[in-house]
């Protein structure tokens, strides 16, 4: 038996680890979710079309500190600890939240007020740049033989629960306030709860215990060193995991953040109604996905992870469609939780089958820049990309064709992963 992977952790060991995933991935979504609100406070604009891009482009622009978040962190983790990463993630993530919650306005300091902006989300993007492959290798790590697919469907469970947390706070003031207030300054109370709960996560992430696979493994020589040869030993693997990664980050990042601006502006529904038309697809997608991971462990990533890229590539057009045809708000929430079940086939199995890719000494920075070069060039400017779509177009279905180029490239991804739920990690 493999001792690295004998023993049970302790509930409240993977309970820190989720949460904290959670509150992380909360504090970076939520300025997706008030896009079109933040528009009007920081980049103002006679065309309110041109605002809104601006706000998204801003919203992609951290990532573009995500793939160097992902290598120091990934290499932090490597050498350090997976516990040592995840902690000081939170603290980098806390003071990004700090710096966007009490940013002045364009009406107050002028050019300076979106400055600050952009560098709070560029602190988000490295922060959470080393959070997936950090937490997702933790979690793998510590599961019991048999379970690792189960275990790591727990890192997007997290980010399920931070896009709930999310939409909640988005109904709450969406809801009381008005909307003169919402613009004014209630939009900071989603972000002031982030900068709240922030030492909540410190605080769990504190008591976690660091995994045996990473006490056993070698770390001889430095990172640059392990880096070079993870590029030249394990390119075919970095390959199929960056495309495999491809579908899923850009249907996060359209269905389950860009969709509320989508409601607003292109279905003419309220902030509000878009928030509530979310909720049961995201409740779903919560309760579905360790569900789908545990059923990995039994049939195996690859066939599952085929199925739902397969199911979204033939759903998304229709569905699309369907929200122009009759647009509401039970259309939407149907249509909302369709694609959740579908991305619960997705999340469910992925960050396994990612973290499998890789030896246990160069699993989080192999995982980081995988993951992160292909949610910085497909998953992070995706609602920008959407919204520009829509425009160039004329079309409020264009969304749905770059969800159908992300599955395709998905598929490739999936094909090319190797099948290692029976193998022992190295």
């Amino acid at each position: 038996m493999n001792l690295r992977q004998a023993r049970t952790p302790a509930p409240k060991q993977i309970a820190a680890a989720v949460i904290g995933n959670a509150l992380e991935w909360y504090d970076f979504v939520v300025y997706g979710f008030f896009a079109s609100v933040l528009a009007r406070a920081f980049f103002p604009s006679g065309d309110e079309t041109a605002a809104l891009l601006l706000a998204l482009a801003t919203f992609g622009a951290g990532f573009c500190t995500r793939p160097l978040g992902g290598l120091f962190f990934g290499f932090y983790a490597d050498r350090k600890g997976r516990k040592a990463a995840l902690q000081l993630i939170m603290f980098v993530m806390t003071a990004a939240v700090a710096v966007i919650a009490f940013a002045p306005t364009y009406a107050a300091i002028g050019v300076y007020a979106p400055m600050l902006v952009v560098i709070g989300r560029l602190l988000q993007g490295f922060a959470t740049g080393g959070e997936f492959a950090s937490s997702t290798a933790f979690l793998i790590e510590v599961a019991p033989a048999g379970q690792r697919g189960l275990y790591g469907s727990l890192q997007m469970v997290g980010q399920g629960l931070s896009i709930l947390f999310g939409t909640l706070a988005g109904i709450v003031v969406a809801t009381v306030f008005s909307t003169q207030a919402l613009n004014d300054w209630a939009w900071r109370l989603p972000f002031v709860a982030g900068l709240l709960i922030g030492p909540v996560g410190i605080y769990v992430r504190r008591n976690l215990d660091e995994t045996h696979a990473f006490e056993a493994s070698p770390r001889s020589g430095g990172a640059m060193e392990a880096f070079l040869d993870m590029v030249r030993r394990q390119r075919d693997r970095l390959i199929a995991s960056f495309a495999a990664t491809v579908g899923a980050t850009i249907s996060f990042y359209v269905i389950l953040v860009y969709m509320p601006t989508y409601g607003k502006t292109e279905l003419g529904l309220s902030l509000a109604e878009s928030f509530i038309a979310q909720a049961p697809g995201l409740l779903l997608l919560i309760v579905l996905t360790p569900l789908v991971g545990a059923c990995s462990d039994k049939f195996g990533r690859r066939p599952l992870l085929l199925a739902s890229y397969g199911m979204l590539l033939l759903c998304v057009y229709p569905l699309f469609a369907w929200l122009q045809v009759e647009r509401s708000l039970a259309t939407l929430t149907i249509a909302q939780t369709a694609f959740c079940v579908i991305l619960s086939g997705l999340f469910g199995a992925l960050s396994t089958a990612l973290a499998e890719q890789f030896p246990t000494h160069i699993r989080s920075v192999g995982l980081a820049i995988a993951y992160n070069v292909a949610v910085m060039i497909f998953g992070g400017f995706a609602p920008f990309i959407v919204a520009w779509l829509i425009g160039f177009l004329a079309s409020p279905v264009a969304p749905a064709y770059y969800l159908m180029f992300g599955a395709v490239v998905g598929l490739v991804g999936v094909a090319g992963l190797r099948e290692r739920r029976r193998e022992w990690l190295d």
